[in-house]
């Protein structure tokens, strides 16, 4: 139910009176089209409590306030074609990623995630940077949160493994995969040429856990989905490779399987808990398209 408007009229409000997602709420109050909400939301026009938040399926709780703009697009609407933003308040950002853009600059490489933001916050004059909490490969894609302050960063980077809840990869591997589902453990060491090996018994390296579950096969591939219980460098792929069923694409731990010019790993869900609020955060991507053609 609305209850007031923003002074300068950019802006309607709503009260929420009982729990829902909301992309539901957005339809039952604001006499717009499917498609219009989603646009709004997708140009990031809605915000949660002076937040904005793009995430259709975000949780609202009875008293939170809902501000929809009455423009189409915010003006600042984020365009790249290597980061699509997915939810963002002010503490952290969530983006997904495509393959072949760092998380972070290395060397004299100049295309990675977080130069893309801090151009963002620039132009849209937010006076803050992004802080690297995680990372993902240069030819991983998927799913990563940057904090804007160190003080968030310095609060994820100490508690990530207690605040990250659950958070899974899926993969297309070379070969039909004999087990459907089950665990590899072991130990993961880099050499002196930086390649990470693994060790049934401890090596002086990181312990490492990686659940998995085979989603579809066929002769040739299987689609496996990984939920990781430790995050140590290139756990997937050095596990996949333990299992004899390399990641495909994968040249420096792969066999020369290749079938869609891409290393086949995809960050598809992050759950955590805010670092400021508390809240559980869940995010999800789909399956990239050309991991699924794989199986039709």
């Amino acid at each position: 139910m609305r209850y007031t408007t923003d002074i300068k009229g950019d802006y309607s409000y709503f009260e929420v009176k009982e729990a829902q997602p909301l992309l539901e709420f957005l339809l039952a109050n604001s006499q717009q089209s499917r498609s219009k909400v989603k646009a709004t939301l997708q140009g990031r026009g809605i915000r949660v409590n002076g937040k904005t938040v793009t995430q259709f399926d975000y949780p609202l709780q009875p008293g939170m306030k809902v501000a929809m703009s009455k423009t189409k697009r915010n003006q600042q609407a984020f365009k790249s074609r290597y980061v699509k933003i997915v939810y963002e308040d002010r503490w952290l950002i969530v983006v997904e990623k495509q393959p072949g853009i760092l998380s972070m600059a290395a060397g004299h490489s100049s295309l990675n995630v977080k130069s893309v933001l801090d151009d963002y916050f620039k132009k849209s004059r937010q006076k803050c940077t992004a802080h690297v909490v995680h990372r993902l490969d240069r030819d991983t894609s998927g799913l990563m949160v940057y904090a804007k302050d160190i003080d968030t960063e310095q609060i994820m980077e100490h508690a990530w493994h207690e605040m990250v809840y659950d958070r899974r990869y899926v993969a297309v591997l070379s070969g039909e995969m004999e087990q459907d589902e089950g665990t590899i453990a072991n130990w993961l060491k880099d050499n002196k040429a930086y390649v990470t090996y693994s060790s049934p018994v401890d090596n002086g390296g990181k312990y490492a856990v990686s659940h998995f579950h085979v989603l579809q096969r066929t002769t040739e591939h299987s689609l496996v989905e990984f939920r990781l219980e430790t995050g140590r460098k290139n756990q997937i792929r050095v596990h996949a490779a333990d299992m004899g069923h390399p990641v495909c694409g994968d040249v420096k731990y792969g066999n020369g399987d290749d079938p869609i010019h891409r290393l086949c790993l995809h960050a598809w869900l992050l759950c955590f808990y805010h670092p400021v609020t508390r809240q559980p955060m869940e995010f999800e991507t789909t399956i990239p398209a050309q991991f699924k053609h794989l199986f039709k």
